[in-house]
């Protein structure tokens, strides 16, 4: 390969969470290694790859220039954004003004949300259910409906579209959250599951917000479907929301955006997004998502999902073959693995909690599921030189389980 995901880079006193933050904060960090044990970062999904030299190189260059002052986004990010929908998704007629800055994804949901609804009305989101979806409904007043994924005969998570209805239908709601590529359960959904989706959205008139963020990481043998794509009233009634950040472990330096096309909704949420005077793009950001969004980028984030797709192989096989009573469904995008242990527990009298306590003190750092509404879950990053996921492997067979 011409990049390097092999290296291990020691990130301690780097402005990592997943390496800082072990074992300092209780109920969701996980503990501390006991001694002998070095950490193997499992739990926060960021990367232990180093991003791609396209966008160190970007940011050097403008750092270069010693002047930081006030600015306005430049014709090159929106069209490194326009280019980049296009070559990766297949999405024709982006157009400039359907491009919006946010800072965050959540924040763009929760700006979304403040114009289709009041607070205490409900949303409907799958469950399993990424952390911050849960977080940002609950911190601005909104009930959360879920609708539960399940998995088919051959362990593949599924919309219950009847569930998804009588949802919809009895308790009057007129929002959703629409993950895709979904987190943490990994599937990239096909495009008839999302029409299927998007057909009961607009009998119920729902307004949607499709988080994308992970689009761009999609394993071997999937693609992803751009919610908005599937039909034309999809494309009206949606917030899409997009990021560099999972793609290319930028994180830390803040930076999303939106489209959406309806005229009428994007005036709204723009200025829903623009009331508190904080919702500003930095300017190394601007320049990283140009330098990530170039030819080079896309380069590496091709190397980057054949590596992913062998370590989930690696890792689905590996449980499979060695830990009876643990279900890993493989995920089709992200790098997440979300393994259900509830079998495995049972069977050896051991509470969840316990189990993730004896993968902690050997450094495995996995993340607890129940947060994301998998109670017998434990969540599994395989962003990582192959060798440390070898590692991880090993530790859980001799040690844990």
């Amino acid at each position: 390969m011409k990049y390097d995901f092999t290296s291990i880079i020691d990130r301690a006193g780097k402005d990592a969470l997943a390496i800082d933050s072990v074992g300092k904060i209780p109920g969701f960090a996980p503990d501390a290694p006991r001694s002998g044990f070095d950490l193997i970062p499992m739990w926060v999904a960021d990367m232990n790859f180093a991003t791609a030299p396209a966008v160190t190189e970007a940011i050097a260059d403008r750092v270069s220039h010693p002047l930081f002052g006030y600015y306005d986004p430049s014709d090159a990010y929106y069209d490194a954004i326009i280019r980049w929908q296009r070559d990766r998704n297949g999405t024709e007629g982006l157009q400039r003004e359907c491009i919006g800055y946010e800072n965050g994804v959540l924040g763009g949901v929760a700006s979304a949300l403040s114009v289709f609804i009041g607070r205490g009305d409900s949303v409907l989101v799958h469950s399993p259910t990424y952390i911050g979806f849960t977080g940002t409904l609950v911190s601005n007043g909104y009930h959360i409906v879920l609708s539960p994924l399940v998995p088919d005969k051959n362990g593949i998570w599924r919309m219950d579209f009847d569930d998804m209805e009588k949802k919809l239908r009895e308790e009057h709601i007129h929002a959703a959250i629409f993950c895709s590529p979904h987190n943490p359960s990994g599937r990239v959904w096909e495009k008839w599951e999302i029409e299927e989706a998007f057909r009961l959205y607009e009998k119920y008139d729902v307004q949607v917000i499709s988080d994308e963020i992970w689009s761009d990481l999609i394993l071997k043998g999937h693609r992803h479907i751009p919610s908005q794509s599937v039909s034309e009233d999809a494309r009206n009634r949606t917030v899409a929301l997009y990021a560099p950040s999972k793609t290319f472990n930028l994180a830390g330096l803040i930076g999303s955006y939106h489209v959406i096309y309806n005229p009428a909704l994007r005036d709204k949420v723009r200025r829903a997004s623009s009331r508190t005077h904080y919702n500003s793009m930095n300017v190394l950001s601007m320049h990283a998502l140009i330098g990530a969004y170039s030819r080079e980028g896309a380069e590496w984030v091709d190397e980057l999902c054949e590596v992913l797709s062998g370590n989930v192989r690696y890792a689905v096989d590996y449980i499979r073959g060695h830990f009876e009573g643990v279900g890993a469904a493989n995920p089709e995008g992200t790098y997440m693995l979300f393994a259900d242990c509830g079998e495995w527990c049972r069977a050896h009298g051991v509470s969840l909690k316990e189990l993730e306590k004896r993968a902690w003190d050997v450094g495995v750092a996995v993340q607890d599921g129940a947060m994301f509404h998998g109670p017998s879950h434990i969540r599994i990053n395989l962003a990582l030189p192959l060798s440390r996921v070898q590692e991880a492997m090993n530790r859980l067979s001799r040690y844990v389980f």
